[in-house]
């Protein structure tokens, strides 16, 4: 047999673009090195009747009514709106930085107005921004940056802020009200089932051929495809020809304890003390009510399974070598966050797969 599509990874990047080739009546062969389908927003119910998310936490959230309408058709929605606390030894405040934040860090009270003159008095006069550091200084100051930034960065990335590029740092925002919510899109939830069987009914068609625990190179001479859908880290594919990329790896130390519940939010940061970097109670994502509860002991790592492209201009330039080659492949499509070298939430690596999809199929989205 000779598919139409062979699609290298089974998480939102290759499943989302394996349902869109389907539907066109399209056979698709969807691969995974792993022994399940969903990437690493894979979760399940343990035996106590818990979910457990095994890569740590994943809340969906996106302004695209497009993306959420579409993957609405496989799931219903449990509205779960996240919040962050930041566990700062002596003070428990909330990130996004924001007015109830700035009142228990200095036990004052502040207005909008004087919120934004108490920063500004703060922030350093940067002409130009060049790294992550940067970022922080030039927006919040420097004991900020000290309080919330320059350790855990240290912790999450093995590099201080001022070894990143800016764009790692310029997405956290800061609000001049009373919102501790940490997305503000206008959608968020869990799949109220779960996001395995959101991914299982999303690849529940005739069209679709999976294989698990499948390297693909380990298939790719005894298989025949016409295009192929190439979700893993770009430098792989490539055999490392121009030598590695860096990525951040992750471990997840789960804990169930006869407690109804550990703490009193779902991720609870940990910027200067401890070696993990959060902990995560599963059941407030799920809006679960059980005796016992999950934790998870989050560590990032130098070594291990790819998680995060690390944003160093080092890195950017060897990529740029590596999507050069990819340019010059005909009928090989790289998508998704290791494939195309940047950090991509499960929204846009949706959205990407659907605009692809529509420029390969011809498709309107």
């Amino acid at each position: 047999m000779v598919y139409d599509y062979l699609i290298v990874g089974a998480g939102f990047s290759g499943a989302v673009f394996a349902r869109k080739v389907a539907e066109l009546n399209k056979s698709v062969l969807l691969i995974d090195k792993r022994a399940h389908i969903g990437g690493n927003s894979f979760d399940y119910i343990n035996k106590e009747g818990l979910f457990v998310q095994k890569y740590g936490p994943h809340i969906f959230h996106t302004n695209s009514k497009k993306v959420w309408d579409f993957l609405s058709k496989y799931t219903e929605w449990n509205n779960y709106v996240h919040r962050v606390l930041i566990d700062l030894g002596n003070k428990k405040v909330y990130l996004p930085i924001n007015i109830d934040t700035m009142e228990h860090l200095y036990d004052r009270n502040f207005s909008p107005k004087e919120m934004q003159d108490f920063l500004m008095s703060k922030r350093l006069d940067i002409k130009t921004v060049k790294n992550s550091k940067e970022v922080i200084l030039s927006q919040l100051g420097e004991d900020l940056y000290k309080l919330f930034f320059e350790n855990y960065t240290k912790k999450q990335w093995g590099i201080y802020p001022d070894e990143l590029e800016p764009s790692v740092l310029k997405r956290i925002p800061v609000r001049f009200n009373r919102d501790t919510r940490y997305f503000e899109d206008k959608y968020q939830g869990i799949p109220k089932m779960g996001f395995n069987v959101l991914f299982g009914r999303l690849l529940s068609d005739e069209n679709i051929t999976i294989k698990l625990n499948t390297d693909y190179k380990d298939l790719i001479n005894g298989v025949k495809y016409k295009k192929m859908i190439y979700t893993g880290p770009i430098d792989a594919f490539f055999d490392y020809k121009y030598g590695k990329l860096q990525y951040r790896s992750l471990r997840f130390d789960m804990k169930l304890l006869d407690t109804e519940y550990f703490q009193s939010e779902a991720v609870v940061n940990f910027p200067n003390h401890n070696d993990y970097t959060r902990i995560t109670e599963f059941k407030y994502l799920y809006k679960q009510k059980n005796k016992k509860t999950i934790i998870c002991h989050e560590y990032a790592k130098a070594r291990g399974e790819a998680f995060y492209p690390i944003p160093k201009q080092e890195n950017n330039t060897l990529y740029m070598k590596y999507k050069k080659l990819a340019e010059g492949l005909e009928n090989v499509h790289f998508l998704g966050r290791l494939a195309e070298y940047k950090y991509i939430n499960m929204d846009k690596a949706t959205e990407n797969a659907l605009e692809l999809s529509n420029t390969l199929l011809n498709l309107k989205f």
